[in-house]
């Protein structure tokens, strides 16, 4: 375990952040943690080695104010949880249970090491339904960190608001708390994987829902990657519901990649492309496609005839590089558009002026991470909140949701389609527009940090 070696203040604010083993939870916070530094506060990030060690670099001006904690992931069987495996990006979905149970054995460290330091606040995840023990025991106060969108958590509610059992059917239409127009709900293919993944008991011996619950109940305040001017309905919404503080922190936007620091092909390729021509196109780490659903992808991708760059990872089932595509893909579309195999500087990609759109799961943090360069949102959503996302994403005007059918396939000519809505043609033309103009608010870090963060931080002062 990492130790401080330096002395703070007496007066500055000592927070601990706990987040869940997930980097669409790992980055949140740690954006977070970025964003309290500058405004002076001192924060203790609690993850494992390999997590940490995945993380972006702390800007060297902050890293006095920054501890990168680095607790041990207790071992399971190998045949549970594979070794070397810290967060979900490391494991098939189905080990993500097991996860959990390991990540629970965390608690005895973590009590250490909040004893020992006796911080003023702890902020957590949904995960962590032992850090409320803690906290009480040491008298720290706690808040929840939702990094799932405000509209995203009106629509389930906090816990006890929906009647238990909770039906799939419950969960197909907004529910009677939203007082006004709202089209966020799930498809009937998707409520029932819902309600599997996350209202019932797991390996770890405790489901999603009782573990927020007893973080939620335990919280002094809720806090929301959010603002009122994307959010606002959502927000007043949970707050009615919620009987604590809600607050919104912002959307805390990352720096905008630098493209002139960045050589090479990819770089050079861009280069020679329109501008806003090109279609970005990644499902990041946590979304396991199988290889129909990848090779429809790519062949509406191809069928749309428009330029882009396809960020895609190796999947588990294929033997290498080439098998992750159709055969032939790459020669027949190698004129308009490159494939990215492994990682890539996705910044500084999104904020080259020749990207114009992007095709993703709709997770939170990507499209915040989309939208503040203004891109067209074409949106393709598998897993948990994507789903949701994707429908206030396209409430609010600024997203393309491909078609599906009621078991939840999708077709090349559907992805194709959509593409060239968004991308191109005249019914894409509001939307496009829209975009623009959210990426003033989405990518305006002065607003972000000097008002919504400034206000938190007085919160956390008081």
């Amino acid at each position: 375990m990492q130790k401080q070696t330096y002395e703070m203040a007496e007066n500055t604010i000592h927070v601990v952040m706990i987040p869940w083993s997930a980097f669409g939870h790992l980055i949140p916070f740690f954006q977070l943690s970025i964003a309290l530094a500058k405004s002076g506060v001192h924060v203790s990030f609690i993850s494992t080695p390999k997590n940490i060690q995945r993380l972006p670099k702390v800007p060297s001006n902050l890293a006095h104010l920054i501890d990168l904690v680095q607790l041990p992931l207790p071992s399971l069987d190998k045949d549970l949880l594979p070794e070397g495996a810290e967060a979900t990006v490391d494991i098939p979905f189905e080990k993500i249970q097991y996860l959990k149970l390991a990540y629970d054995n965390l608690q005895h460290a973590v009590k250490q090491f909040v004893g020992n330091q006796l911080p003023d606040w702890i902020i957590c995840d949904f995960c962590q339904h032992w850090i409320t023990d803690i906290a009480q025991e040491h008298q720290v106060k706690l808040i929840y960190f939702s990094v799932y969108s405000a509209s995203t958590m009106a629509f389930l509610g906090p816990p006890g608001t929906r009647k238990a059992p909770v039906s799939p059917e419950s969960l197909t239409v907004p529910p009677q708390w939203l007082t006004f127009p709202s089209s966020v709900a799930l498809q009937r293919h998707e409520a029932s994987a819902f309600c599997a993944n996350h209202y019932e008991e797991n390996a770890s011996g405790i489901g999603d829902l009782e573990r927020f619950a007893k973080v939620f109940s335990a919280s002094k305040a809720i806090i929301f990657r959010s603002c009122y001017e994307i959010e606002g309905d959502y927000l007043n919404a949970f707050q009615k519901l919620a009987g604590k503080p809600v607050i919104p922190i912002g959307l805390l936007p990352v720096e905008r990649g630098n493209v002139e620091g960045v050589r090479g092909e990819t770089f050079e390729w861009l280069d020679r492309q329109a501008c806003r021509s090109v279609l970005f196109v990644g499902f990041g780490s946590e979304c396991k496609l199988s290889k129909d659903q990848v090779f429809e992808i790519a062949y509406g991708v191809e069928e749309s005839k428009l330029p882009f760059l396809w960020a895609l990872r190796k999947p588990s089932w294929a033997n290498n590089d080439e098998n992750s595509l159709p055969f032939g893909f790459i020669e027949r579309t190698s004129k308009r558009g490159i494939v990215c195999m492994g990682w890539i500087p996705q910044q500084e990609i999104l904020a080259h002026p020749c990207i114009g759109g992007s095709l993703f799961h709709s997770g939170w943090g990507s499209a915040i991470e989309t939208l503040q360069f203004g891109h067209t949102l074409v949106l393709l959503p598998f897993i948990a909140d994507q789903p949701l996302n994707a429908r206030f994403l396209v409430e609010k005007g600024l997203a393309i949701e491909v078609k599906r059918n009621a078991d939840g396939s999708f077709s090349r000519n559907d992805i194709a389609t959509s593409i060239k809505q968004a991308m191109v043609l005249e019914e894409g033309k509001n939307i496009r527009a829209n975009t623009g103009e959210a990426a003033t608010i989405v990518g305006n870090r002065k607003l972000h940090q000097d008002h919504y963060i400034a206000a938190f931080v007085q919160f956390l002062k008081k």
